[in-house]
């Protein structure tokens, strides 16, 4: 097996490039609307009630019809799961490897496709949800990989007389929980993590994002993944997710999404329900407050193209975007003057244009959150550029918001301290580089971080005391890379769970260590001799 390596990204400079993804659109677009069931055991589930998913650059298009689940249609996949699940954690993990391989190859195949979908669906940039689809692709390889790697045998110690021997078995049922934001990339990995480790799965995805998981579905499935190993069900998480999460054959949860419903998850699997045998196993990625710092000796220019990609990249809707931009004294104005023509350069519209680098807001609810962040930043800071919604020709009735800046924001207020998720950068003064580490660090988030400079000295005390999962120097603080930067973050941003790292899928294993007393064993044939002479 070649070694793992990360996937080329889409150069949509190039005409080619572009035709297909254009041609992808146009296919999509002609399939937009349609009912997908929820899937259980293999068979298709429907439900008296149903929801819509719409495209957030024109509301009034539905993207997918759902069934809305209910606690009944909940219960009823986990205990499909935990059937399927006495046969799947004995399929040996190159069988199930090799189905991760297969739908690493679908995804190649589909590229242009999926990616299209997140364009309609959730509004991302082409260059965006492309990134998303390489990483999902990434995920298969890589984890199907380490799943081979974990079933070797591995190191413990010899003793005299005895044969040793540990090994990691798969846990029970998973309910994977993935956020709309990364709806193809996180729920892949999580997804394929638990599977290839030999758990089944109860997927229950995001409202906003459904589509993008039943093409998933779909091609998960025609990889070999088996009926009942994989179950699909969608509806609210206060219903279909609280269920999944608290039945006592849920034996753990893989979520990603807000700081408030993680901890919701975390305290609900902390309660035995009855019947249940196992403590239950949360892996949680929840949010964040992202930092990147520009020291007095930083370059300005690379540093403002940072800022701006971390800050606005996907309107701002990452847990790892950079919501703060803590500016030594020194160089304060100066770095606005760079910074502000490159946010005002960005194109604000529908996704579904190559031009247009920054799309709608995921739904009209997130659209009034923001706004209601902007109000607060302009009483708590100074505007220097956006704070609007913008509407007009080209745009309908779209969630489309103007990147925003405010400058001169106190480190305490709300808007440098409350996760907004969505296009708002507070930039904040520091009196030198001790300060600006000490701002990074006060708030209840730990996710990432970057800090620009060209000091070693500067490097160094940020590596010691910038207490994030995922740190960078001298680039941007979103984009993580599988298998270079195992990702995951501290406080309340979450279980540090190291996604994409030679740590993840322990997450989805138990290990089981046994010895044997080395004994004289009767053969086969001295037990025979045995019976005749009784």
């Amino acid at each position: 097996m070649k070694p793992f390596k990360n996937e080329a990204l889409t150069d949509f400079s190039l005409p080619a490039n572009r035709r297909d993804m254009e041609k992808a659109l146009k296919k999509v677009e002609g399939r937009l609307g349609r009912e997908y069931p929820m899937v259980i055991g293999g068979k298709k589930i429907t439900a008296r009630e149903t929801f819509t998913s719409v495209c957030p650059a024109e509301p009034s298009r539905v993207v997918g019809v759902f069934p809305k689940a209910d606690g009944a249609v909940a219960a009823q996949a986990v205990e499909t799961a935990y059937r399927a699940f006495q046969e799947w954690r004995f399929e040996p993990a190159a069988q199930r490897a090799a189905c991760l391989f297969r739908l690493a190859t679908i995804m190649r195949r589909r590229r242009a496709e999926f990616t299209a979908w997140m364009v309609f669906e959730i509004g991302k940039a082409w260059g965006e949800a492309d990134g998303e689809v390489a990483q999902a692709i990434e995920f298969c390889e890589f984890y199907g990989r380490e799943a081979l790697r974990y079933a070797e045998r591995q190191p413990v110690n010899e003793v005299a007389g005895e044969k040793n021997e540990m090994v990691y078995i798969p846990l029970g049922v998973g309910a994977v929980i993935p956020p709309w934001n990364f709806a193809f990339a996180i729920l892949t990995g999580m997804t394929v993590a638990s599977l290839v480790a030999g758990n089944t799965v109860v997927l229950k995805p995001s409202s906003d994002s459904p589509t993008i998981a039943a093409k998933f579905f779909e091609a998960a499935r025609e990889a070999g993944i088996p009926a009942g190993v994989l179950n699909l069900v969608a509806g609210p998480g206060s219903v279909a997710g609280e269920a999944l999460v608290t039945h006592p054959k849920t034996r753990f949860i893989a979520f990603t999404g807000s700081k408030d419903v993680g901890l919701r998850i975390n305290e609900l699997a902390a309660r035995p329900a009855q019947g249940q045998i196992w403590i239950k196993r949360t892996i949680l990625e929840m949010g964040g407050k992202d930092a990147i710092i520009v020291a007095s000796d930083a370059d300005l220019d690379d540093a403002a193209a940072g800022v701006t990609a971390s800050a606005f990249g996907f309107q701002g809707q990452k847990c790892t975007a950079c919501s703060r931009a803590i500016v030594v004294a020194d160089v304060y104005d100066q770095f606005i003057r760079k910074l502000v023509p490159r946010v005002e350069a960005i194109r604000v519209g529908p996704a579904t244009s190559l031009e247009n680098t920054m799309g709608p807001v995921v739904n009209a609810a997130a659209m009034r959150k923001i706004l209601r962040y902007i109000a607060i930043g302009r009483r708590e800071g100074r505007l220097l550029t956006g704070g609007r919604r913008l509407a007009g020709e080209g745009l309908r009735e779209g969630f489309f918001l103007e990147p925003t800046v405010i400058a001169d924001v106190p480190p305490t207020a709300r808007i440098a301290q409350e996760e907004i998720f969505g296009p708002v950068l507070a930039v904040i003064r520091a009196r030198d580089y001790y300060h600006a580490l000490e701002i990074a660090n006060n708030t209840q988030y730990g996710l990432a971080g970057s800090v620009y400079t060209r000091s070693r000295e500067k490097i160094a005390l940020a590596k010691a005391i910038f207490h994030v999962g995922n740190l960078y120097f001298n680039r941007r603080c979103t984009g993580y890379l599988v298998g270079a930067h195992p990702f995951g973050g501290f406080n309340l941003s979450g279980t540090d769970s190291k996604a994409g790292g030679r740590d993840y899928l322990m997450h989805f294993l138990q290990a089981k260590s046994m010895s044997e007393k080395i004994v004289k064993m009767k053969t086969a044939k001295t037990r025979k001799a045995g019976s005749k002479r009784r």
